[in-house]
């Protein structure tokens, strides 16, 4: 059997980052910046009052209480040039440049809140609630570099330096598939014989919590023309392709029966439990991904944890690699089969340790929603005492 490191280096060795694209803030989020982000000008772009109140010379409240004429206003957003002189207040609003002369803001709750006169009652400092310009980035200075994803707030900054677009790498399209002649849609009745799909909408789920567009498919039957027919139409959105089922070695696989003879996807046992049998490889024009998973709902799941995922930071331009373990110590024993690499489903607690869920089964979806970790257990151990260090891979 193939190890679980040889066919996740395979998989990162074919998979491409996706070519930037210029980007529209509206549908960069999640996207990864393949250019360096640069100030153009100055931020703040000018000096501006942090807070409402009075713009005024410090010197002017050497003594206080102290009464000023208010000679003016000035709101944010106004473009006229004012000026304050010895003994005078302006009036200012927050984000308002400040006048010239006038070199500290006094808040307003500092004061009477007068318009015509105002009566300050505590002195304030030279530069008391003033925002300088280029306080926050100077003219020129890289505010995001390379290879940053964009975050809510890393939007806000590409569009406060006042960026309509920029260049990024988008998100992954990936097209998600289930087959099985077996499989009704949630909310339609059971028939005999018949389970509801649960893959396709975790996987899709998956996608998107990866940073990737998840788009579902609908389901496949056992018959491996009608699954080709499905994936020539999904191609042209697609990125990557992920199929769930169809790869074991029994009767009515159509995954398998219509991919292998393509000769550009394999279908491999993986030394590992659960998600033994695996496919991978590349279809259509241009190359696509395609990542056949197991049918087993956690054979399926822990099968993207540790091969999908990996592959979608990679696309998006982001370092890629095995999953990240942390050290937990286990409560109670484990038992693993030699030869082949376990993930047991586990709930990491705060203190450290981590407690196997009951029901550790391929098809127990439910112990599955319980977890929030991998246990893993290497291919030469075959029971772990209780109390043993392990390594796990948080959900």
């Amino acid at each position: 059997m193939k190890s679980v490191d040889a066919h996740l280096a395979e998989i990162l060795a074919t998979v491409r980052p996706l070519a930037p694209l210029e980007l529209e803030l509206e549908r960069a989020l999640g996207a990864t910046l393949a250019e360096d982000v640069i100030a153009p000008v100055p931020l703040p772009p000018f000096d501006n009052s942090a807070m409402d109140g009075y713009a005024v010379r410090a010197a002017d409240l050497a003594e206080v209480p102290a009464t000023l004429p208010v000679i003016d206003d000035v709101a944010a957003g106004s473009d006229q040039l004012r000026a304050v002189g010895p003994g005078h207040a302006v009036r200012i609003m927050t984000g308002a440049p400040v006048p010239a002369g006038a070199d500290t803001v006094v808040p307003v709750e500092w004061t009477d809140g007068g318009t015509v006169t105002v009566t300050i009652q505590r002195s304030a400092p030279e530069g008391n609630a003033i925002r300088r310009a280029g306080e926050d980035v100077n003219a020129g200075e890289v505010v995001l570099e390379q290879g940053t994803v964009i975050g809510p707030a890393q939007l806000g900054i590409i569009a406060g330096v006042g960026r309509r677009r920029v260049l990024a790498r988008p998100l992954p399209r990936v097209v998600v598939l289930s087959t099985g002649a077996e499989l009704a849609e949630p909310g339609t009745p059971l028939q005999p014989g018949q389970i509801w799909d649960s893959n396709s909408f975790a996987l899709t789920a998956a996608v998107r919590a990866a940073g990737g567009e998840g788009f579902r498919a609908p389901t496949v039957g056992d018959d491996p023309g009608a699954f080709i027919d499905q994936l020539d139409a999904q191609l042209l959105r697609a990125d990557a392709v992920i199929t769930s089922g169809g790869v074991s070695m029994g009767a009515y696989e159509p995954v398998k029966e219509a991919l292998s003879p393509l000769g550009t996807v394999r279908f491999e046992k993986v030394a590992m439990q659960p998600g033994m049998p695996q496919g991978f490889g590349v279809v259509g024009e241009d190359q696509v991904p395609i990542f056949a998973l197991p049918g087993n709902p956690v054979s399926s799941f822990v099968s993207f944890m540790l091969f999908v995922r990996p592959a979608l930071r990679k696309m998006r331009g982001l370092e890629a690699g095995p999953p990240r373990t942390e050290t937990a110590y286990v409560v109670g024993p484990l038992k693993s089969p030699a030869g082949r690499r376990s993930f047991l489903r586990g709930v990491l607690d705060e203190d450290g340790t981590v407690t196997p869920v009951r029901g550790q089964g391929s098809h127990q979806l439910a112990a599955l929603a319980t977890a929030n970790a991998l246990i893993v257990v290497p291919e030469d151990v075959t029971e772990v005492p209780a109390g043993t260090a392990v390594e796990v891979i948080p959900l």
